[in-house]
């Protein structure tokens, strides 16, 4: 299949099994950088804010999407949302059946207009619904090493 050919149907794909001789280094970008040490450093989220649309990003970003003003306010932002959207994953990447099934969902977080898709935790997926308040659970500080992994998963908040 040629690379301008479209993919219409799953048997077309194709797979490199084994291992591909490349060398890369991927970088976050300064937002992400600054993001994810915070998370790393002091277990709290950082998002950027918008002077002229009043919108705060998280992820954070170094420029508004919707009227690319630079963003230079660094604001913090709460550790708690709500489940904008989810699905209960039941395979690996290579399409083999997981031991129990994996909740993943997209979290609106408190106060910005942005998210984090992440796993839930600490319910069972017939207790999750849209709209469920939850807040982040972030390893022990010596466990973290910067990434969107030192947060273990959200959970449900109580009361």
């Amino acid at each position: 299949m040629a690379l301008i050919e479209r993919v219409t149907r799953l048997d077309q794909t194709k797979a490199w099994l084994g291992e591909i001789p490349i060398q890369s280094r991927y970088t976050v970008g300064i937002a992400g950088e600054r993001f994810f040490r915070e998370i790393q450093e002091h277990g709290r989220f950082l998002g950027t804010r918008c002077p002229e649309c009043d919108l705060i990003y998280v992820p954070p970003r170094l420029y508004c999407e919707a009227c690319f003003a630079h963003l230079e306010e660094w604001v913090e932002v709460p550790t708690t949302g709500y489940v904008y959207t989810y699905t209960v994953v039941h395979q690996d990447l290579d399409g083999e059946p997981l031991p129990e099934p994996r909740l993943l969902a997209f979290i609106q977080l408190d106060g910005t207009d942005g998210g984090l898709v992440h796993f839930l935790g600490d319910v069972e997926p017939d207790q999750v619904r849209l709209g469920m308040r939850v807040e982040a659970v972030f390893k022990e500080k010596a466990e973290r090493r910067g990434s969107i992994l030192d947060i273990v998963h959200f959970r449900p908040v109580k009361g």
